[in-house]
């Protein structure tokens, strides 16, 4: 009997992560290809699916090569991606413009349009607000500022569905990518005639929406020379990176939970149900009849990368002469600075801020600067004012009488033990890091679930997930923080009017 394999790709914020995975819960490889994010005016954010679609051949020859895979030993495949990433095509498949990005913010009037007219009747059918991370808004804007587009405009897909089309010819989203749109009604499991009404677009040129076990078709003969992929290898329906870091990290049953240190943060915990409110961020999980309602900081890791990018110059050359983390040499000064880091709070509202503030003119900001302050306070404040967002969000699900009581800290930013236990102090919390939680890995086991190779996800779990450690606060340093958070609070308060008068200079000539 020969090898039999499964393939998760996670289509990421910035790059191509694809994880083989073998029927006894081992990773027979991994590969990782890097592709840019546009940002061709304030505000915006695109990426080229073009580019997606190169980034994936590439991590796929890598992966191929490293782990000396059979392409024909690859028995099924599942892609992931963030929601809200929609490609616009006519109706030859050809992309019509550059998808725009779920962090974009360019549709904010066309939010509050939405939120006006419609507020009360998007919440009750998709169980939310407006934002302009929401992919309605954003073609409301393409409707109104590219009308040569919008015109031709007659298929409309989302990041990972894509790059399954690409790869099988198939037309189709799943349930929970659907939600992601704000004209999915996901009560009924349908798209919404309602709500696309407001879209004016005909609901039956959408995708056929399916389960994310779902075997769609096989890698077609065009993908099988494009990519070295075999046209035996069967694909699944797949969903979204969150859905599947879940899985990933073992969140399968009520009241687990996981804490997301990536791109953006997230806090998502297991329920039987929707919860519906205004700060919380509901989706149904791939478990059947589970929900992971959540709350989102938009700029958590990539709050870090923005201050590396841009003040870390010295540190990243010599990374570079040591071949080492630029990330870590940034990180081991700021373990010195004390709890607080005397003084210093940042808010890392570098994109505007999702829960609980829903607010996209909030700004970052560093607060309560002296002379005493190096970089390294800055440093440690940055991870401290991301975890000051998450509790913020935290306060939120807890405020629910929510029950969470197995935290998994999860993203790459959960790679650095100063920030795994300043999130342990901040939240008053015990955070077990998993072995493994990328969402290429909750793709391939999906994948298995899809074909039978796991009985279950609860046997997934059981055979791929392991936890590495176990996080414990000190009681001391949480006291220190919990009154520091007071004071975070205070601040973002105070800042609320001015941070909205900033971003109207930001727009102007």
């Amino acid at each position: 009997m020969g090898k039999s394999y499964m393939l998760g790709v996670d289509l990421g914020s910035g790059a191509v992560k694809a994880t083989l995975l073998s029927g006894d819960g081992r990773i027979a490889g991994t590969s990782n290809v890097e592709y840019p994010t546009h940002y061709p005016h304030n505000g915006w954010a695109e990426q080229e699916p073009e580019e997606w679609f190169a980034a994936f051949k590439e991590a796929i020859a890598m992966l191929l090569d490293s782990s000396r895979t059979d392409p024909g030993e690859i028995d099924v495949l599942a892609v992931d991606s963030a929601t809200h990433t929609s490609v616009l095509l006519d109706a030859d498949f050809t992309v019509l413009r550059p998808a725009i990005f779920w962090t974009d913010q360019r549709s904010i009037a066309q939010s509050e349009m939405l939120n006006r007219r419609y507020g009360e009747r998007l919440f009750e059918i998709a169980l939310h607000y407006s934002n302009p991370v929401w992919t309605l808004p954003q073609l409301i804007w393409v409707r109104e500022n590219e009308p040569a587009v919008w015109k031709r405009t007659r298929r409309i897909l989302f990041a990972k569905d894509y790059l399954r089309c690409r790869l099988t010819g198939i037309y189709a989203t799943d349930t929970i990518d659907a939600m992601g749109t704000l004209f999915f009604d996901p009560w009924k499991m349908q798209w919404s005639e309602e709500l696309c009404g407001i879209l004016e677009f005909p609901v039956g040129l959408l995708p056929e929406v399916l389960e994310p076990t779902r075997v769609v078709g096989h890698i077609t003969a065009e993908a099988s020379e494009a990519t070295g992929l075999s046209e035996h290898t069967q694909v699944i329906a797949g969903s979204t990176d969150t859905a599947l870091e879940l899985f990933a990290a073992g969140a399968v049953e009520e009241g687990q939970a996981t804490v997301k240190l990536a791109t953006a943060g997230r806090i998502c915990v297991v329920t039987d149900r929707a919860l519906p409110h205004p700060h919380l961020i509901n989706y149904r999980h791939v478990v059947p009849g589970r929900w992971y309602p959540g709350t989102a900081t938009k700029a958590c890791a990539s709050s870090f990368r923005w201050f590396k990018d841009t003040f870390g110059e010295c540190e990243r050359r010599r990374a570079e002469e040591e071949g080492s983390s630029v990330y870590r040499i940034m990180s081991d000064p700021a373990a010195d600075v004390p709890v607080g880091s005397e003084g210093l709070f940042f808010h890392p509202y570098l994109m505007g801020e999702l829960t609980p503030y829903f607010d996209p003119l909030l700004r970052g900001s560093f607060t309560g600067v002296t002379m005493k302050h190096t970089k390294a306070h800055f440093t440690r404040a940055v991870l401290e004012g991301v975890g000051y967002s998450l509790k913020d969000c935290m306060e939120v699900i807890r405020g629910l009488d929510t029950e969470v009581k197995d935290i998994r800290i999860i993203g790459g930013g959960s790679e650095s033990p100063l920030w795994r236990q300043i999130i342990a102090d901040i939240m008053g919390v015990e955070v077990n890091k998993m072995e493994r939680d990328d969402s290429s890995l909750g793709s391939a086991m999906l994948a298995g679930v899809g074909i039978g190779i796991f009985s279950s996800f609860q046997d997934a779990v059981a055979k791929c997930t392991r936890v590495k450690s176990v996080i414990k606060p000190d009681p001391e340093r949480n006291s220190r923080y919990l009154r520091m958070f007071g004071i975070y609070k205070e601040i973002q308060e105070a800042l609320v009017d001015a941070n909205h008068r900033i971003s109207k200079l930001g727009s102007e000539p």
